[in-house]
């Protein structure tokens, strides 16, 4: 009989308590307005950009033998996932060559690998101070750019990146 009572006395508090948490919303999951995209599809992307440019115009710098190897040597780092070697061979290379636009760009190409954007448009707007402005460099630039913009939700600033993207490309003379 005192183990009834007892009972009886105690399971009203579980009940209220169930009852009160029933009557709880959860707060409301905001969801993103874009998913992120992963480096490797902005990294697509960019690279696509520079393949479809075919302006008359494509300026191509002589190459050195050093800068070159170091170029390839980062290349099969970053095709192979390792982009903290891939930065450093690059950065290398830019300590003998701190203006060349394609050595620019392709460490902010890294850069994006790595997520660090900030430092990825830094550098695509240095290359495309120092660069020809036109041609397969240029689009890869801007589309660096761009692809920046739209990951950090600033759609106007995506919008005239891929304005200064069309610029790259010279139309050449129709002959008949």
């Amino acid at each position: 009989m005192f183990l009834v009572r007892r009972f009886l006395r105690a399971w009203p508090l579980p009940v209220a308590a169930a009852m009160l948490a029933a009557c709880t919303t959860p707060a409301p999951i905001e969801s993103p307005k874009r998913p992120a995209l992963a480096p490797t599809a902005m990294i697509a992307a960019i690279r696509a950009a520079g393949e479809r440019e075919q302006s008359v115009i494509a300026v191509q710098p002589l190459a050195d033998p050093g800068i070159s190897a170091w170029k390839q040597a980062a290349q099969a780092d970053s095709d192979a996932g390792h982009y903290d070697a891939a930065a450093a061979k690059l950065d290398q290379a830019l300590k003998h060559s701190p203006d060349s636009p394609e050595l620019l760009q392709d460490r902010a190409e890294v850069a994006v690998y790595q997520r660090d954007y900030a430092l990825a448009q830094k550098l695509a707007q240095q290359s495309w101070t120092l660069g020809p402005k036109l041609g397969p460099l240029c689009a890869r630039n801007w589309e660096t750019i761009t692809q920046l913009r739209q990951e950090a939700d600033d759609e106007a600033g995506a919008a005239t990146a891929q304005k200064w993207l069309a610029k790259c490309h010279v139309q050449g003379i129709n002959r008949y």
